[in-house]
C-alpha cells in the first residue's frame, strides 16, 4: 500500500505488545493522545479496527492480529537488513548460485553438499550459458557461478575464478565395449559420446589428431545429463571426468577404460568483487 505510514505500523506494534496505551506512550516518550491518534489513522488507511477496549486493556481485534503479524516480519526484515550491513547479524540471506547448463550434477550437488547438509542457508539455483550467468553475477544478482571456464577478459576485472577442483577425464562405458587392448582400436572401433564446446572437446581433438584416428561420434552432446543416459543405454563410450558417471562406475554398471588420455578438466566457482559478500561463500570455496 502506497499509504501506508510505517511510523503508524511501529507505534501499532508497540501498542499491541503492550496492550497498554498510557504504558506505550510513557515508554516511546510520546502523549497518549498523539500515539492514540497514530492507531486511528491507522485503522482509517487500513479500513478496520485494530483493537477491543477490555476495561484498561487494548485487545486485538481478528484484523488487528493479521497486521500485527505482518508487522513483526516487516520489522524482523528491517533488522536483519541492518544487521546485514553492520555484520553483526546471524541470520544469513539465500545463497544464489549460478552453474553452467552442461555442468556435470554430481558435481554441483558436491559442491553445495555442506549446506544442503546443514540446512541453514536456502539455495536458489540457476542454469544457464556462460555469458548469461556472468551477466547476472556482474550485476550482483547471483552470489556465486559454478563452471569450467574462467570468464573472458571481457567481463572486466572484478571477477575472480577460484579453481576448486581438477579431475581427470576419461573414457566411460558398458564393459562390452571396452574389450580393446590399446586406445587406438578403442577410438577406431567405438561410438564416441563427446562434449560439443569444452576444454574437454578441445582435448580430445588434440589427442585423436596427435594419434591419427578418426573416429566415429555417435553423438555431440552439450549436456552432461544425456552423456549419462547415452553411456548407460550402451550407445557409446562417454569422453567425461569420472564425477559425471560416478553413481554407474560405482554400481558396475559403467567402468573406466585404463587409457590415460591426458586430459584435465578444471571446476571453478566464479565470484564477483563486493562490499558484502555472501557470508558463506568464503567457507564454500575455501574448504
Amino acid at each position: 500500500m502506497d499509504n501506508l505510514n510505517y511510523h503508524h505500523l511501529r507505534y501499532f506494534r508497540e501498542v499491541a505488545n503492550d496492550g497498554n496505551l498510557t504504558r506505550t506512550a510513557e515508554r516511546v516518550n510520546l502523549s497518549q493522545s498523539a500515539l492514540s491518534s497514530q492507531i486511528r489513522t491507522l485503522e482509517e488507511r487500513l479500513g478496520h479496527p485494530l483493537f477491543d477496549r477490555v476495561g484498561r486493556q487494548l485487545v486485538l481485534t481478528e484484523v488487528g492480529r493479521i497486521v500485527l503479524d505482518h508487522a513483526d516480519r516487516i520489522f524482523g526484515t528491517g533488522e536483519e537488513l541492518v544487521a546485514t550491513l553492520q555484520r553483526t547479524g546471524a541470520a544469513s540471506p539465500p545463497l544464489r548460485v549460478g552453474s553452467l547448463s552442461t555442468l556435470s550434477r554430481n558435481f554441483q550437488l558436491n559442491f553445495l553438499r555442506p549446506l544442503l547438509e546443514a540446512q541453514t542457508v536456502d539455495i536458489i539455483l540457476k542454469s544457464g550459458s556462460a555469458s548469461v550467468l556472468f551477466e547476472a553475477l556482474k550485476s550482483l544478482a547471483l552470489d556465486v557461478v559454478l563452471t569450467t571456464e574462467p570468464p573472458p577478459g571481457a567481463f572486466g576485472s572484478d571477477f575472480t575464478a577460484h579453481r576448486i577442483a581438477e579431475q581427470s577425464v576419461g573414457i566411460h562405458g558398458i564393459p562390452q565395449r571396452l574389450r580393446h587392448a590399446t586406445l587406438r582400436a578403442l577410438l577406431e572401433h567405438e561410438p564416441l559420446i563427446v562434449p560439443t564446446e569444452s576444454s574437454i572437446r578441445t582435448g580430445f581433438e588434440s589427442l585423436i589428431a596427435r594419434l591419427g584416428v578418426t573416429p566415429r561420434i555417435a553423438a555431440d552432446v552439450d549436456d552432461m545429463a544425456m552423456v549419462r543416459l547415452l553411456a548407460r543405454e550402451g550407445l557409446g563410450l562417454a569422453i567425461a571426468p569420472s564425477v559425471v558417471l560416478a553413481d554407474e562406475i560405482a554400481s558396475g554398471l559403467l567402468e573406466t577404460a585404463p587409457f590415460d588420455l591426458e586430459i584435465v578438466e578444471s571446476f571453478y566457482a566464479v565470484t564477483v568483487r563486493r562490499n558484502f559478500p555472501h557470508p558463506v561463500i568464503a567457507d564454500l570455496i575455501g574448504r
